[in-house]
């Protein structure tokens, strides 16, 4: 994998992972005015979690026609898109319409004046990350050498991003379908650098914590150790992940991919870990896509890659997937109504065990 960057009009990096040498950048030409974000966090003290506040995404682009996606190459006397190159293998670029930023304003450190409600900016990092110059592609469909330069890419930003100044945790995702609320529909992802520790890896450092102290033992090696004993919920046992069902699955279509041995985040893996990975992933996202058969296409998904702070407990967990689906039929989704979005009580109507056996059913 060989990295280029090279400036954007609007001053922002577009950083090309290329398989092959030889890539020399054309300029871009754009007149773009200087991203200005604007976001600020307001602290929830009924729930002691951070709230992004980032109006000036409303105005993003929101399903543009093929022809005009800015995430394609830009083509001779066609339209000019985010990437200047008439071709690319991975592209990663700075978010024009980021949620966390950089050079915003002082904002007042406290909502109307009062300390209840503590207020800042929000700075931290979001990036674009293009798998593939193909608008119609999908992440199951690329060649395993291109999976791998994507698993290079995420490494190199996890290093650098966990490197900044006041990123204290770095997210690696995919959302695909619209369904899912996807505003651009060329096979992409994004990368965030939070400025806290989110509240899904807060929690899981207060469980490894006790269990740790209560066992002696690591909550993530016993979990492991107690799926690949049963079986009945593995859809994938490797030299180095297994793939499998939680038993407390959330999701009508949900699978956990982690690492045998104890990583912090993806810039750890070892070359044999990488190399097992880009086949690994690719053939489970591939069953996520056959799970309800050749009728129900394009499911929608989201693939997030949970990965240890930059900071703090990088001992009390380990990178790992949570993929899933919101589709629980074809033509049906499962929405996130009063029990799970009022109270956080999740109720799941697929069982667990089925959902593996499905996973396992529709294999390559």
């Amino acid at each position: 994998m060989i990295r280029t960057d090279a400036p954007m009009a609007d001053g922002r990096t577009l950083r090309y992972y290329d398989e092959s040498p030889g890539r020399v950048p054309p300029p871009d030409t754009r007149d773009l005015p200087v991203v200005e974000h604007g976001s600020v966090m307001r602290y929830d003290v009924l729930t002691g979690e951070w709230v992004t506040i980032a109006a000036h995404r409303m105005n993003r682009t929101h399903l543009p026609p093929a022809d005009l996606c800015p995430l394609c190459p830009t083509q001779p006397g066609g339209e000019a898109s985010e990437v200047p190159s008439d071709h690319y293998d991975v592209v990663v670029f700075d978010n024009r319409f980021p949620s966390f930023g950089t050079g915003s304003g002082p904002v007042p450190t406290e909502v109307d004046g009062d300390p209840l409600w503590p207020q800042r900016p929000a700075t931290g990092t979001c990036e674009v990350m293009c798998f593939t110059s193909d608008h119609t592609a999908a992440f199951s469909e690329l060649p395993p050498r291109r999976v791998r330069t994507v698993i290079e890419a995420w490494a190199d930003r996890t290093t650098e991003l966990s490197g900044r100044e006041g990123v204290e945790q770095v997210f690696l995702f995919e959302n695909r379908g619209v369904e899912i609320g996807v505003s651009l529909q060329h096979p992409h992802g994004q990368v965030f650098g939070y400025p806290y520790v989110t509240p899904r890896t807060a929690q899981l450092l207060t469980r490894s914590a006790a269990h740790r102290q209560r066992t002696g033992r690591d909550l993530f090696d016993d979990v492991l150790s107690s799926e690949r004993r049963a079986g009945t919920r593995v859809v994938i046992d490797a030299e180095h992940w297994t793939a499998y069902v939680p038993a407390a699955a959330r999701w009508p279509v949900e699978a956990h991919l982690v690492p045998h041995r104890a990583v912090p985040d993806m810039a750890a893996l070892t070359d044999d870990e990488r190399a097992e990975l880009a086949v690994v992933y690719r053939d489970l996202l591939g069953r996520v896509e056959r799970y309800f058969g050749p009728e129900s296409t394009d499911p929608p998904y989201i693939a997030a890659w949970h990965q240890a702070p930059v900071h703090t407990g990088r001992d009390l967990t380990r990178l790992h997937l949570q993929l899933f689906s919101l589709r629980r039929a074809p033509g049906k989704l499962k929405y996130l109504a009063g029990s799970e979005s009022g109270m956080a009580a999740w109720l799941n109507d697929a069982s667990p065990e089925k959902i593996a056996a499905r996973l396992r059913e529709v294999g390559t």
